[in-house]
């Protein structure tokens, strides 16, 4: 008798991700000091954000606005009242040994946004990733660890600090666990980050710091409703480090789970030269934080008139973008991804249409040879001299027939450096396009006549010398041969 072997436990994991999002606002949260990344260090402080004796914080009114237009992108609540409060810890890097911060009322609640992800037919699936909290707060300094010893293998024997970055203003966002994935964790960064760069709050730099995220991940056997032990990941600077990261801490948790390791909760650090994470510390909790309402700085109160006028600022962000493209423009679920991810890319291809080109020759044009020589030359759209109105032609031209693809391609060097009319420069080199079936037999001849023995072969049953043929009426009319009755004619000839 067999004896029955219990199915193996399945698990899934439960994430939710903590994202500090520096403003883009000239001053500091509380002080007037400037936000200017990259500058020598300490040079950016002042009196307040030193934490000095008898200074007192006074909020940036741009910060409580980017932060309102940041909850109000994310579908959140946004709250009509609520404060500030003081965050204990001590740390070389924070002056004032507590941080200013957001607790119990925090200026936006209750929100979402959407990902979509492509599965492998290319459609996108979609899901709202809930959106618990975003509050406002100030960032700490900056450590710079150095110096070197005989006595030790590796670490720093001093550390330097750098207090240009006290003050600069942050929003905080707390995810809801929606997430099960690396995959799905990483596009939930990306589509945050399109967000504030849509709104201009923030510019999203993950290597300046800019934006930066904290994993919270459990593992539980599916069809558990109770989490798992959450632990925290830290030290992630792109998005490939976090699915990573993940994907690391997924399968180190389920082994130990299936082994009857105990997990505890605890902070642990992503190492990119090993592609582990590595235990930091225990976890706090926020009694250890020691919470208490900020004395020096008033309640904060949104009127609803003002919302209002916050809300009508708010510019078409990525997913609504997305959704148009795909329903009313007929683009591929990839095509408008990649067109919506930079908001001026989506505007320069806006224009284009505007301007009457055909939406997928435009889309084709900017994903593919323009993006290319932005990659190459390091520039944006909007520093190239090839205006949306100039594309818009150069599509044109090759939609009525004027030029053939390729003399765009061929002209498309020149436009992109030099900007002007597609039309005039078609027209001051003679490039217009041959239709005329007297003059493209003449050089449909001239090619056969020329190449005897692929002619043979072809009649001869390889018919994929077409190809052949077409490009060399081609190259014989400088590229100017109607591609269209090009084929028509030689199928022809070569036939007759």
């Amino acid at each position: 008798m067999t004896t029955a072997v219990p199915p193996k436990t399945q698990y899934e994991a439960v994430i939710g991700l903590e994202t500090h999002c520096q403003l883009n606002t000239e001053s500091k949260i509380f002080s007037s000091s400037s936000t200017l990344f990259g500058a020598t260090p300490n040079t950016h402080i002042d009196p307040i954000c030193m934490g000095l004796p008898g200074t007192l914080p006074v909020l940036n009114q741009k910060v409580l606005e980017y932060a309102v237009k940041a909850g109000l992108a994310l579908n959140c609540q946004i709250a009509p009242y609520s404060k500030f409060d003081r965050k204990q810890y001590f740390y070389p890097d924070l002056p004032k040994n507590y941080q200013i911060s957001q607790y119990d009322l925090p200026i936006a609640e209750h929100g979402w946004l959407e990902i979509e992800i492509l599965d492998a037919a290319g459609n996108p699936v979609r899901k709202r990733i809930g959106i618990t909290r975003l509050h406002m707060e100030e960032d700490a300094g900056k450590l710079v660890h150095g110096g070197s010893s005989e006595t030790r293998l590796s670490g720093s024997t001093y550390s330097l600090v750098d207090y240009n970055r006290a003050g600069v203003p942050l929003i905080e966002i707390v995810s809801e666990p929606d997430l099960r994935t690396g995959q799905e964790a990483a596009e939930y960064a990306q589509e945050l980050r399109r967000i504030v760069r849509y709104l201009g709050v923030s510019d999203g730099n993950m290597q300046e710091g800019s934006l930066r995220c904290d994993v919270n991940i459990s593992v539980r056997p599916v069809g558990q409703e109770k989490f798992g032990t959450k632990i925290e990941i830290k030290n992630m600077n792109s998005f490939n480090a976090i699915q990573r990261a993940i994907e690391y801490e997924i399968e180190r948790q389920t082994k130990a789970l299936e082994i009857g390791e105990p997990l505890f909760q605890e902070t642990r650090l992503w190492e990119e030269g090993t592609q582990k994470t590595v235990s930091m510390r225990s976890k706090e909790g926020s009694s250890d934080y020691r919470y208490f309402p900020e004395p020096d700085l008033p309640p904060i109160e949104v009127s609803t008139t003002q919302l209002h006028q916050w809300q009508s600022e708010l510019p078409e962000l990525p997913a609504q973008k997305r959704h148009r493209y795909e329903t009313h423009l007929g683009l591929s679920a990839y095509d408008a991804r990649v067109l919506t991810d930079d908001r001026t890319v989506a505007e320069y291809f806006e224009a284009t249409i505007a301007a009457s080109a055909n939406a997928k020759s435009a889309a084709n044009w900017i994903m593919g040879d323009i993006a290319a020589h932005l990659n190459t030359e390091k520039l944006r759209i909007t520093e190239i001299p090839l205006q949306p109105t100039a594309l818009a032609e150069l599509v044109t031209l090759i939609e009525n027939n004027t030029i053939s693809s390729k003399i765009a391609k061929d002209l498309l060097p020149e436009l992109l450096t030099q900007g002007g009319s597609p039309l005039a420069l078609v027209e001051q080199k003679g490039l217009t396009q041959i239709s005329d079936t007297g003059a493209l037999e003449t050089a449909i001849d001239t090619v056969m006549a020329a190449n005897p023995k692929e002619l043979a072969q072809y009649r001869n049953g390889k018919t994929k010398l077409l190809g052949f043929f077409v490009g060399q009426v081609m190259k014989q009319t400088g590229g100017r041969a109607d591609p269209k009755l090009t084929n028509q004619l030689l199928t022809q000839k070569l036939n007759g």
